[in-house]
């Protein structure tokens, strides 16, 4: 069995270093982008942010099963992995989570195909997601060259056209079990990435993120790629429960 895989370990709300949990640790709000969405979000803030030391920010996209408007569900899979190791190691951390609408999508496309094509405008959520990550950026003491974007199934659709969309702002992108136009992978031909999928899923086609994978290479580009043998559509717990992941995304700077 893969290595990540035997060392994954699934992180609830509950879990947590100091014994919080993941709601404790997270304030959460409601932003209104100027085309007039509601996006709530959840955001970490580390307690050794401030006093002129700036955070790496991670940008969290989840998938469609946290879809909604309770403010909650967006932070129940792979947040509590990131936070966790942060605070193990001691790195200054900003963690933004957004909560897409049920009924809406990151990324307008089909989950079950094996491509679609990348639009010049963002989704509306994408739109208003987006919006909200380049005010935190302003408002509050990030570190430019450590922004980083990842995210789950949609979450992972999302991840790389959020990339494709702004690959100057982020100093790497890990998307899991997702997938995005090759067509225009040379976008991301300057952005470190490592991408995450599960060899067995019966959601997101595997071959997804190879083709992207192939496409961003093809151009240039520097990409991992870990495919989980035998692993459904379950590859985040192996992606962002391994420090190794971790360690690689932290140690990014643009």
């Amino acid at each position: 069995m893969n290595k990540m895989v035997v060392l994954a370990v699934a992180c609830s709300l509950a879990c947590s270093v100091s014994g919080e949990t993941l709601e404790e640790k997270t304030s959460e709000d409601v932003f209104c982008s100027s085309s007039g969405v509601n996006l709530p979000y959840r955001e970490y803030v580390s307690k050794n942010v401030g006093n002129g030391n700036k955070a790496a920010l991670v940008f969290f996209l989840h998938g469609a099963g946290e879809r909604g408007n309770d403010n909650r569900a967006q932070i129940r899979l792979g947040v509590g992995s990131i936070i966790d190791y942060a605070e193990r190691n001691g790195i200054p951390l900003i963690l933004i989570a957004p909560q897409c609408s049920a009924g809406k999508k990151w990324v307008d496309t089909d989950w079950g195909v094996r491509e679609h094509d990348f639009s010049e405008k963002p989704s509306e959520m994408m739109g208003a997601a987006t919006e909200l990550l380049l005010g935190k950026i302003k408002s509050l003491p990030v570190d430019s060259n450590r922004i980083y974007v990842t995210g789950l199934s949609m979450g992972g659709y999302g991840t790389w056209d959020m990339a494709m969309r702004r690959p100057d702002m982020f100093a790497a992108a890990i998307p899991v079990c997702g997938g995005a136009d090759t067509a225009e992978a040379k976008r991301l031909a300057g952005l470190p990435l490592w991408v995450f999928h599960g060899g067995a899923d019966n959601v997101v086609p595997v071959d997804c993120s190879r083709d992207m994978v192939k496409a961003v290479r093809d151009c240039g580009g520097s990409v991992k790629y870990t495919e989980f043998p035998g692993i459904g559509h379950d590859s985040w717990t192996g992606a962002y429960s391994a420090a190794e992941t971790l360690d690689w995304m932290f140690s990014q700077r643009r």
